[in-house]
């Protein structure tokens, strides 16, 4: 299956860093991105187009504006005329420089839009790849709740009436924030890293069985809730199996594998008189622990002068 590729508009890119438009062949939002890298064109202004990929955005810093400088006109429009026939989606003037008066005459005649931006060009770059490896990265959308707990973005999945919506209703009154019910959309921003958000038009509310749906940023206050959280571990809640033997000591590390990114997890058994919500701070602190080198289980194993094999299982039911 061929991986879905996202957009983004020109109007975005615009009012998020403040762009100013010299030329613009349509309106802005019917203009789109859909590539997450950029391109500084320096060896395609010399004329060396191998490589090029004229789906992403090109900009034009110092070093581009000093060596158009030295051309004189006719060489000039030659040079920048080859990189508008490439119909990229938008060519951004850095640090405010001035513009060339063909290089708006390129842009309507190739139809390319033509924007300049304030900051200097390292900087824009690094906000604007930022930018677009979030809101152009692979998705996917799970049903559940994700919550910031102890300062760890924890995705808790089950089956539906296991009392997710519940326990995350107990873990804001304990000072913890709510990302999303119900519907979590998990996008892959880099190759380790995945960030969790809720779908516009059902953030910040919740399901509450007898209750029916509450908005916990009005019920709770602003500080109750969040609108993006870095996935770093996943929840499991089910029926407690009296048949099923559970993990009792932590030594060895269980992953799930999300659009090919490994998040550590684990299953939680349910059962009345159980208190999840302080069950799942404590799964918080301890994976903060794990990530900073300390294991308990093994402490106390190596006090018991016991040795075992440490293992990581990465479950089998991967999700795409």
């Amino acid at each position: 299956m061929s991986e879905r590729k996202y957009t983004v508009t020109l109007k975005e890119i615009i009012d998020e860093f403040n762009l100013e438009s010299i030329y613009l062949p349509a309106d802005a939002v019917k203009l789109l991105v859909s590539e997450t890298e950029i391109n500084r064109p320096g060896l395609q202004l010399v004329g060396f187009y191998e490589y090029f990929n004229n789906e992403r955005v090109q900009i034009v810093g110092k070093a581009e504006f000093a060596y158009l400088a030295t051309l004189d006109e006719t060489a000039r429009k030659e040079h920048l005329e080859m990189l508008f026939a490439q119909h990229v989606p938008a060519i951004i003037i850095t640090r405010e420089l001035p513009y060339f008066p063909e290089m708006v005459e390129l842009a309507q005649q190739y139809e390319v839009p033509l924007l300049r931006a304030k900051d200097s060009t390292s900087a824009f770059m690094s906000a604007l790849i930022a930018y677009l490896n979030l809101h152009l990265a692979p998705r996917i959308t799970r049903h559940g709740v994700l919550m910031e707990v102890c300062g760890e973005g924890m995705l808790i999945l089950g089956e539906s009436g296991v009392g997710k919506s519940e326990t995350a209703v107990e873990l804001i009154k304990r000072g913890h924030r709510l990302v999303a019910d119900d519907a979590v959309e998990i996008r892959k921003v880099s190759n380790i890293s995945l960030v969790g958000s809720s779908p516009e038009n059902i953030r910040h509310f919740l399901e509450l069985r007898g209750i029916g749906i509450v908005n916990a940023r009005r019920l709770f206050g602003m500080g109750s809730v969040k609108v993006t959280e870095k996935i770093d571990m996943i929840v499991e809640l089910e029926p407690w199996d009296t048949e099923k033997v559970y993990d009792r000591m932590g030594v060895d590390s269980e992953y799930t594998s999300i659009l090919g990114v490994r998040v550590p997890c684990s299953t939680i058994p349910v059962k009345p008189g159980r208190n999840l919500a302080v069950i799942l701070e404590v799964a918080a602190m301890n994976n903060r622990q794990k990530k900073m080198g300390y294991n308990a289980a093994q402490e106390l194993l190596d006090n018991l002068g016991l040795e075992t094999e440490h293992r990581d299982v990465v479950k089998k039911w991967d999700i795409y």
